[in-house]
């Protein structure tokens, strides 16, 4: 075996311990060579080049030292000019000789000499092979007239007062000023703006202009007025001003050509410069320059980084960002790659917006432009992402890049993030606050469904607004509407609010009923001091503390509210053990100060238990129910409480023993297995015990285990849920799991049917005719329209086809722009609509953030828009708590101990509670649910719509004959052209004819001509809707479905619907209201020892099957 030891070369002596301490004997040994690198730049050549040219402090430090010498001799030559009297003559001697006292040639020759020897050196570093390209520089020429002759002066003694022009050294200190400029940029690592260099520029070629001119004219006239140099400088500004008093004019012929020369000059040069400035102050206007450091330390600004500016963006974040009071004095800082749009540019025009908003273009991804942007010493940062995109996930990346640029540029500026797929939450989850456009959108479609316009009441929750929409409207509903809509969110500390401070050491549910039944607040969660989640509802066994956070609905928050009791005396005489009896509350009237708008709660005192108002008629009175209410304890009692068992569902109660077997074997109550993205919040839902095989999804196509090829077949118990989409998104896992959730009774989930297509045969086989809800989700296919507006147009188009094909459908859409949704069940004659237009114009002429929301489909929440939460990440500015309170109350989030939100509806069984308070106070008395609005659908008034026609002939000809004589000629013109939807010419003229025939005709024959007037009414009532009718059964029949249960006529056009949001106490309840609830997590009231109590309330999403057992 080879020695290893003699084989492997000894270490480099720099790796040897015994060689660091015994010094390097075996280096001598070594035969390693050291290498030295870049000789080239040793050479004495490349040693100056490094000091004078390449080193930028070095460089900078010569700059300003040729600056100087430069700015001395020009000193030096106006403290000669000063120095020496005028001689008398006029010979031309004057001109090429002067007075120079001994000292002051001194100093200008070594200045010469110094200026001279740099300009060498410089010239020969420079130097690339071509030396009548250093020597004809004009810099060197000029170097070479000044300096030149006082170095001949010191040999050739005669030649020490020759005139020499030092006043041109003035073009060589603007020269050492540019480089001196350009070189100080670099040393600093910062590019200053073009702007500033060209005015600097534009300056010094002005300042030379006129020195040079006071100096020549000032030497020329030596030997003519023998001026000065004030009169010098007083005729060179009155005539480059262009005014030219004539005072002061130069005599000789030498002057006068110079001054011709210097004009002449003045006409090229400054016309170059200002071009240049010109053209950099227009480019400067479309990048928007930068945000001034200075401001940036003084004041406070927020910045907002977009792919592209739309005027609707702009004035949606605007408008909500300084609705707030305390960020009155924040500046908005735009960073946006793209150029100012037009419309952009004129709004920011405005002296309001001028003042508080700075444009820059530019991209987050470079650090320059965030340096503009003073990101690092930006209060926030707002990322939006462009959801005009065809490519949404494309989209999503580019925002991402914006939130890592800015985090690793500023990481202490907080992020507000939107982002519009959920698989692409994680990349930013460090930020502040995040918004997934596609969570809230499929979650508010799936709380549509199973609660009515929930879309419409999350959307006025997180928009600002005073509740000034509508008062000027005459109609009542509009009045109520608008001013509920004010209701915002806000939060308070208990210990220092006048709402709740007093129900410290009280259940939730007794501080809640009790605050809106004084001061007309809604109280709807809490959060502890020592836990960051919120709890919505968290029930009545939670005992409130000094130091919980309280979050409420009202009108305005607590600091702008005064408060006024009506009797004083009274209130301080009641004890504190009143509450526990039968006794009357007390009466209390508050004012909520709004600025102009005020508004006074009446009184809404409950009466006396035995009092009759509480009970029920005499033909309604039964054993089986209470004529009272029972009050709202401090501490939860519970007994009185009825509680809902998380495993045993209140709907098997109901069931029979086969169907509670078979359901049992069916569902299962759990976490769901798999998640289609990170980031999901899990929740408790109703599973099935075994994975459905993958063919069995098909609905439409028969497989080895059933044999069904539409919906009818499987005999659904429940309506079905239709979601009309382009793609099968992971967004769609947010719409199943609220529809699916645990609090759900089984017996009421509703079959949800996706229909990736949507043409007219494979809606009829997913049962479009008996479905509940038709989601019809936006169409991002049609993004790319070359007009924004028109990225709805494919949406809007199908759901209006859907809307005459099966009007008794309930569709529920959502689109990108909110201006489109006055196009949602479009009515060409519809006169309602047509002033609903005109009040929605008025309200956006007073300022109004919420102008579309008189709008039917969306005041019924059958329409909403995605891009109005984009409001809520504004609010997350000032309230950091609504993206979680949101998410809780479209239960994306899941929180133990937290409240879901739900619906019930009043029957003519529960009319004898009468008032919003009572139904408070019974609510929060038997089940703990604290309800929050109420979902009102009233009779449409002055409705003439073109579908609802069922007038005689005799009215018909009374109230259109007169008018259609003026306009009989236009519409035989125009009838061939018109819509299908207008009444058609013929079968008027048809309808005429018949009625005048039954007029004129005989007595024998009016049978005859009734029986043709009734036909001709038939075919006239006919006209459209029993031939789409038709159309649909034939469809039906021709693929084998039946047409029972098609009611075509049945579309509920005469109703209207809206939300009231925290209503008054004393509001009245009436049939068929819908009223909001945010109803005790069940897992947090689950008995351990006794059973499960049937909840005397149910919350239903479904009108026909909810029941009130109050």
């Amino acid at each position: 075996m080879v020695d290893l030891e003699s084989e492997v070369p000894p270490l480099p002596p720099r790796y040897r311990f015994r060689d660091l301490l015994l010094g390097d004997q075996g280096w001598q040994n070594d035969d390693r060579v050291q290498v030295e690198f870049y000789m080239n730049e040793n050479t004495f050549k490349e040693r100056l080049k490094l000091f004078f040219i390449k080193n930028q402090r070095s460089s900078l430090r010569i700059r300003l030292f040729n600056f100087s010498l430069k700015l001395l001799s020009c000193l030096l030559y106006i403290i000669r000019v000063l120095l020496e009297n005028p001689s008398q003559g006029n010979e031309w001697s004057h001109i090429f000789w002067v007075n120079r006292s001994l000292p002051l040639w001194g100093l200008q020759v070594l200045v010469a000499l110094i200026s001279l020897f740099e300009t060498i050196l410089l010239g020969y570093l420079s130097y690339k092979g071509n030396i009548w390209e250093q020597i004809l520089r004009i810099p060197f020429i000029l170097e070479i007239i000044n300096a030149v002759p006082f170095i001949i002066s010191i040999f050739w003694p005669s030649l020490r007062n020759l005139f020499v022009p030092v006043f041109l050294n003035c073009w060589l200190a603007k020269h050492a000023l540019e480089n001196m400029i350009n070189d100080l940029h670099r040393a600093i690592q910062r590019t200053q703006s073009a702007m500033f260099n060209q005015v600097l520029i534009l300056i010094s070629t002005l300042l030379c202009l006129i020195f040079t001119c006071i100096c020549g004219i000032q030497h020329l006239e030596r030997i003519g007025k023998k001026l000065n140099l004030f009169d010098s400088l007083y005729f060179c500004i009155v005539t480059f001003s262009t005014v030219g008093f004539g005072d002061v004019t130069p005599e000789t012929w030498s002057s006068k050509l110079f001054v011709v020369a210097m004009i002449c000059v003045a006409l090229v040069v400054l016309p170059i410069q200002f071009e240049q400035l010109a053209y950099l102050w227009m480019e400067r206007q479309k990048s928007g320059g930068n945000y001034s450091r200075h401001r940036a330390q003084t004041e406070k600004h927020v910045v907002l980084c977009v792919s592209s500016l739309k005027i609707d963006l702009l004035m949606d974040f605007l408008n909500e960002f300084y609705a707030h009071p305390r960020l009155q004095d924040y500046y908005v800082v735009i960073l946006c790659p793209t150029e100012m749009d037009v419309q952009v540019r004129r709004v920011l025009q405005i002296p309001m917006w001028s003042q508080r908003v700075i444009y820059l273009q530019g991209s987050a991804l470079k650090d320059q432009d965030l340096l503009r942007a003073k990101m690092d010493d930006a209060e926030a940062c707002f990322i939006l992402s462009s959801r005009c995109e065809v490519d949404r996930t494309s989209s999503d990346h580019q925002t991402i890049l914006r939130a890592w640029a800015v985090k690793d540029f500023a990481p202490n500026c907080p992020l507000y993030v939107q982002i519009l797929k959920p698989e692409n939450k994680f990349h930013i989850k460090f930020a502040d606050h995040v918004v997934c456009e596609e969570e809230f959108k499929y979650a508010m479609l799936a709380l549509n469904c199973v609660c009515p316009a929930t879309s419409t009441l999350i959307t006025l929750l997180v928009h600002t607004s005073r509740g000034q929409e509508g008062q000027q409207s005459p109609e009542q509903w509009q009045k109520t509407y608008g001013r509920c809509s004010g209701n915002e969110v806000y939060h308070i500390t208990l210990e220092e609010s006048t709402f709740f401070a007093e129900y410290e050491g009280k259940s939730f549910t007794y501080a809640s009923f009790h605050a809106h039944k004084k001061f007309g607040v809604c109280l709807i969660g809490v959060r502890r001091e020592d836990n960051k989640n919120i709890l919505l509802n968290p029930g009545p066994r939670y005992i409130m503390n000094a130091s919980d956070i309280c979050f409420y609905i009202n009108i305005t928050k607590e600091e702008n509210s005064a408060f006024k009791n009506q009797d004083q005396q009274k209130k301080s005489k009641i004890s504190r053990s009143f509450y526990h009896g039968p006794s009357r509350l007390p009466v209390h009237s508050i004012i909520a100060s709004m600025g102009t708008v005020a508004i006074d709660l009446q009184d809404t005192s409950c009466r006396s238990a035995s009092g009759p108002t509480l009970s029920l008629p005499a033909e309604a009175i039964k054993e089986v129910r209470r004529p009272s209410i029972a009050p709202v304890l401090e501490v939860a009692d519970t007994s009185s409480i009825q509680t809902c068992d998380l495993l045993s569902d209140q709907s098997e109660d109901e069931t029979t023993a086969d169907e509670h077997v078979s359901s049992n074997l069916e569902y299962a109550k759990g976490y769901p297995p798999y998640s289609p993205y990170i980031g999901s919040s899990p929740t408790f839902c109703h599973l099935l015990h075994e994975k459905v095989p993958f063919c069995c999804l098909r609905l439409d196509k028969s497989c080895q285990h059933n044999y069904y090829e539409d919906a009818k077949a499987y005999g659904f118990k429940n309506k079905l849920i239709i979601v009309a989409a382009e793609t099968a998104g992971n967004g769609l896992y947010n719409f199943i799991v609220p529809l699916r959730a645990y609090y759900r009774p089984k017996k009421e989930l509703n079959p949800i049917v996706l229909l990736l297509d949507n043409p007219l045969d494979d809606l009829l086989r997913c049962g479009v005719t008996f479905a509940a809800n038709m989601v019809v989700v936006d169409k991002e296919s049609t993004m790319s329209a070359e007009e924004d507006y028109m990225a709805d147009a494919k949406t809007i188009v199908n759901v209006q086809t859907l809307f005459r094909l099966f009007s008794s459908l309930s569709i529920i859409t959502e689109l990108t722009h909110p201006a489109n949704m006055r196009f949602m069940q479009f009515r060409a004659k519809d006169c309602y609509s047509f002033a609903l237009s005109k009040l929605e114009k008025k309200e956006r002429e007073r300022g109004s953030n919420l102008a579309f929301m008189f709008r039917l489909p969306f005041a019924a929440g059958r329409v909403f828009s995605i891009s109005m939460l984009d409001t809520l990440l504004y609010q997350s500015f000032v309230k950091d708590y609504m993206i979680s309170v949101t998410r809780l109350l479209l239960g994306l989030d899941t929180t133990p101990g937290s409240g879901f939100l739900c619906s019930m509806k009043i029957t003519e069984e529960d009319l004898w509670i009468r008032t919003y308070a009572r139904l408070y106070q019974k609510l929060c008395s038997s089940s703990g649910d604290i309800p929050i609005g109420i979902y009102r659908t009233e009779s449409q008034k002055l409705t003439t719509s073109e579908s609802q026609i069922s007038i005689s002939v005799e009215e018909w000809e009374d109230t259109k004959d007169c008018k259609e004589q003026g306009h009989q000629r236009g519409n035989h013109r125009n009838s061939t052209s018109s819509d299908q939807s207008d009444h058609p010419l013929l079968r008027r003229k048809s309808m005429q004819w018949a009625r005048r025939l039954s007029r004129k005709g005989p007595k024998h024959s009016g049978k005859t001509a009734e029986k043709i007037t009734q036909q001709r009414l038939n075919l006239y009532r006919r006209s459209e809707r029993q031939e789409l009718a038709e159309l649909v059964k034939n469809r039906m029949k021709h693929l084998g479905l039946s047409t029972v249960g098609y009611d075509e006529m049945n579309d509920h056009q005469g109703t209207l619907s809206y939300i009231l949001i925290n209503p008054s106490p004393d509001t009245r309840l009436e049939l068929n209201d819908v009223v909001y609830l945010i109803r005790p997590d069940p897992l947090a009231y689950l008995p351990n020892n006794e059973p499960s109590h049937k909840n005397s309330i149910r919350a239903t999403g479904q009108e026909s099957r909810e029941e009130t057992q109050l």
